[in-house]
């Protein structure tokens, strides 16, 4: 048995239009892009699914997805990482991803399970707002950015960051889990 889902068929891809493995993770994907395009005004340009993360330790190395990566004026200001179940077991993946993906501070960082979400401030990590309705606007993420610093991430940091998505991502997952790349 391959991997740790249930494949139900195949799907469309709503924002890239790509023939993608119909799971019930991917169903909530879905509809987690669906909101941000049909009622947030993103446009399907502004989000690119499935970032590729690469994650380097003293020791190892891997490659971990983000699920959402928003982009305004050329600049990450949010990004989106999805997990069924609780979402207060994921923050800190989502936090210390946010400050990998690119080289800057995000300004939002959102946990989903697709039912629910929380959004926690980028920087400070603190929850600022729950539920799917508050995941911000185009509107609202641009007011919020207008004013933000996009600070660098130090190395030192980003070395501590990958230790936590490296712990979060691959360390305990099982060998047959094909939603992560272990490099080593």
């Amino acid at each position: 048995m391959k991997g740790h889902h249930l494949i139900l068929g195949d799907l469309t891809d709503f924002l890239t239009g790509e023939t993608l493995q119909d799971t019930h993770d991917e169903q909530q994907k879905q509809k987690l892009a669906r909101l941000l395009v049909e009622q947030k005004g993103y446009s399907k340009e502004e989000i690119s699914p499935r970032c590729d993360l690469f994650i380097r330790t003293s020791e190892h190395k891997a490659l971990v997805k983000v699920d959402f990566k928003i982009t305004l004026d050329d600049r990450v200001g949010m990004i989106i990482k999805y997990g069924p179940g609780s979402l207060v077991t994921r923050q800190r993946l989502a936090l210390a991803a946010s400050r990998l993906l690119t080289s800057h501070m995000v300004p939002i960082v959102v946990v989903s399970n697709g039912e629910d979400a929380d959004i926690m401030d980028g920087v400070s990590g603190k929850v600022i707002a729950s539920g799917l309705d508050s995941v911000p606007s185009k509107t609202e993420l641009a007011a919020h950015a207008e004013g933000f610093s996009f600070d660098p991430i130090s190395e030192k940091r980003a070395k501590m960051e990958s230790l936590i998505v490296y712990a979060f991502e691959i360390d305990g997952s099982c060998p047959c889990d094909d939603t992560v790349c272990r490099l080593e």
